[in-house]
C-alpha cells in the first residue's frame, strides 16, 4: 500500500479538477492504495470541496496537520492551543497590520475590523466570545513581503508557543509542534501506515515539511525552495500517480 497525501491549492486543484484527474485517483484507490488532501484550510473549507470536486478520498488533514477528520467530517484528531493565549496574540497580529483573521476551534470565528465590509456572522476582537482553545489562526497580508515580516516577528514573539506557516500572502498560525509532516505521523500512526508508505506533493512554503520529511513531489508550478528539496518534480497529480502506478 502507498498513501498520497496532497496539498490542495496550487497542488491537486492546479488546472481544476476534471474528469481525468477524478478517474487516476479512484484507480489509485481501487489498486489498494490511499490518498487524501493536507492543507492549511479549515475543516469546514475541505468538507466542502471534498463534496464539490466530487473525489475519492481516504483522509482529510485540515489547519496544517493539527485537525485530521474522516470524509464524512468526524474529526478523529486536533492539537490545540491554550485558549488563554489567544487575545494577546490578536492584539500582537493586529498591531503589525492585519485587519482580519480566522480562528478555528470547533468552528471558524471570522474577525474583520474594517466597519464597512464586516458581515453580520462576524466579528471583532472585542466582540468575539471567550475560546477554551483554537487550531489554527490565519490571516492574510498586502502581499508576500509583508507576510514575511509578519511570520519573523511571530517567530521572534511567541515562537516557543506557536508555529506561523506562510503560503504567499497568507500566513496560518499553529501551534509550536505542528506542521504537515507531524500531522501525516499522527495519520500514520492511526491507520498502521509506515514512514516508507507515505508519498507528498505540494507547491509552496507551508509544504516544506512535509516535502522535506517523506519521499516527494513538487509541483512544477511550484516555489524554487519547494522543487529544490522534493525527489521529483511533477505537472500535477495525474503525472504522478501515473508514474507511481509503474513503479
Amino acid at each position: 500500500m502507498k498513501i498520497i497525501a496532497s496539498d490542495y491549492d496550487g497542488t491537486l486543484n492546479h488546472g481544476g479538477i476534471d474528469e481525468k484527474k477524478r478517474k487516476t485517483i479512484k484507480e489509485w484507490r481501487e489498486r489498494g492504495n490511499k490518498f487524501g488532501i493536507v492543507s492549511g484550510r479549515m475543516p469546514d473549507d475541505l468538507l466542502k470541496i471534498y463534496k464539490n470536486d466530487n473525489l475519492d478520498l481516504d483522509f482529510l488533514l485540515a489547519c496544517n496537520g493539527a485537525v485530521i477528520l474522516t470524509t464524512d467530517g468526524k474529526i478523529i484528531k486536533d492539537d490545540r492551543v491554550d485558549g488563554e493565549l489567544l487575545r494577546p496574540f490578536l492584539d500582537f497580529l493586529f498591531s503589525l497590520g492585519a485587519d482580519w483573521a480566522a480562528i478555528h476551534c470547533e468552528r471558524t470565528y471570522i474577525i474583520d475590523e474594517n466597519d464597512d465590509d464586516r458581515l453580520p456572522d462576524e466579528f471583532t476582537r472585542k466582540t468575539l466570545p471567550e475560546l477554551k482553545y483554537f487550531n489554527q489562526v490565519s490571516t492574510i497580508l498586502e502581499d508576500d513581503e509583508e507576510a514575511l515580516m509578519v511570520t519573523n516577528a511571530i517567530k521572534e514573539k511567541f515562537g516557543d508557543i506557536l508555529n506561523p506557516l506562510q503560503n504567499g500572502n497568507c500566513i496560518d498560525i499553529v501551534s509550536a509542534k505542528i506542521n504537515k509532516a507531524k500531522g501525516l505521523y499522527d495519520y500514520l500512526e492511526l491507520v498502521g501506515g509506515k514512514y516508507e508508505d507515505m508519498i507528498t506533493v505540494g507547491d509552496n512554503i507551508n509544504d516544506t515539511h512535509m516535502i522535506k520529511e517523506f519521499r516527494s513531489y513538487a509541483m512544477a508550478n511550484g516555489v524554487q525552495s519547494i522543487k529544490d528539496i522534493a525527489d521529483y518534480v511533477t505537472e500535477g497529480i495525474t503525472e504522478l500517480i501515473e508514474r507511481e502506478i509503474d513503479c
